[in-house]
């Protein structure tokens, strides 16, 4: 960690930024985003450039990067990534090994997000964390007393089943409502996480 952990701890966030269903649900059971794409993103695509301008690391799981990897198409055109990423680094938490992507940061580790949390916290450089997906990893940040934020952008579909948005019991005394808004087709909705360490 840097010198100062104390500082960089109260400036950075740990958010979990996604999108869901109605009901309730990332993705298909199968991982697929289908349903997400089919809908009117412009004022969507806004919000989340908004949000990349206070982020200095990203961090995801395996799924969740084998799927952009796939739908970018980041093997053959690896520039996509930076593109809208720019030069942040990226730890992708997986068991197993997987293909990186020219010119980009991506640092693959293994293991519980605690163990690594120093690290990503150095990565971010006092900006915000950001916790792509999937579900489970955010549960392991809730776990370890690390997630700050949950901003859901709440879309206009409905799954009949698939990954959970956050599968782990919070209940009110944990979720503070902080934010409510409408972008395009979705409702934004953001909540504190009470008692999470990453605050200092």
């Amino acid at each position: 960690m840097s010198a100062t952990p104390g500082i960089v701890a109260r400036m950075t966030r740990a958010i979990f930024y996604t999108a869901s269903t109605l009901n309730g649900f990332l993705a298909t059971a199968d991982d697929d985003l289908g349903w997400l794409l089919s809908i009117p993103q412009d004022d969507a695509a806004a919000g989340i450039t908004d949000f990349l301008e206070r982020v200095g690391v990203l961090v995801e799981g395996s799924a969740t990067y084998e799927w952009v990897l796939r739908h970018e198409e980041l093997t053959t055109h690896p520039e996509r990534w930076q593109e809208f990423y720019g030069e942040r680094p990226t730890f992708v938490f997986t068991s197993r090994t997987l293909p990186g992507v020219p010119g980009a940061d991506f640092r693959f580790v293994h293991g519980s997000v605690a163990e690594h949390w120093a690290q990503v916290l150095d990565a971010a450089a006092g900006k915000d964390v950001w916790i792509v997906g999937g579900g489970e990893l955010a549960g392991q940040f809730i776990d370890a007393g690390l997630l700050t934020d949950l901003v859901i952008t709440v879309a206009p579909a409905t799954l009949t089943g698939g990954k959970p948005l956050l599968p782990r019991d919070l209940d009110h005394h944990r979720l503070e409502l902080t934010g409510v808004r409408q972008i395009g087709a979705f409702a934004e909705l953001t909540y504190r996480v009470n008692g999470a360490a990453a605050e200092g």
